[in-house]
């Protein structure tokens, strides 16, 4: 018998978390919508809230814009201990960034890249942290 980690748990959710979802769209995984909402009990919320929240799903696609701005824009509700997860396209689908593109980005907004996962199907995930929780010593 073998045992799959699902996806809220490769994305650390947990029950109670405040979840804030940016740049949905059609293209996004609702497995990965439906897991999340019911691994944390609640709906996520959108980016028009102004609560404070422990985690931040921003959906990116290669022609969404400048991303170190969305960073910097996704940092503002977060809880001092909060976590960005940048989602993108996986490679040779439509939207796909380059990973030196989301270094680039992440760098330029002041956080750091903790870790990447695959995330459904046809996404992946990247966590970004601030730098004094990426707990690096320099």
């Amino acid at each position: 018998m073998t045992s799959t980690v699902g996806i809220a748990d490769r994305l650390g959710i947990d029950v109670g978390l405040v979840v804030q979802e940016v740049g949905f769209g059609e293209d996004c995984d609702e497995q990965v919508r439906t897991e999340v909402q019911e691994r944390i009990g609640s709906e996520l919320l959108d980016e028009d809230v102004d609560d404070v929240v422990d985690m931040v799903l921003l959906w990116w696609r290669s022609d969404d814009g400048d991303l170190a701005d969305a960073l910097v824009d996704a940092v503002t509700p977060l809880a001092e201990d909060g976590v960005i997860w940048v989602l993108t396209p996986k490679s040779g689908r439509d939207g796909y960034v380059e990973p030196s593109e989301i270094a680039e980005a992440v760098a330029t907004a002041g956080l750091s890249r903790a870790s990447a996962v695959g995330v459904g199907e046809s996404w992946s995930g990247v966590r970004v942290v601030s730098p004094q929780n990426a707990k690096r010593t320099r």
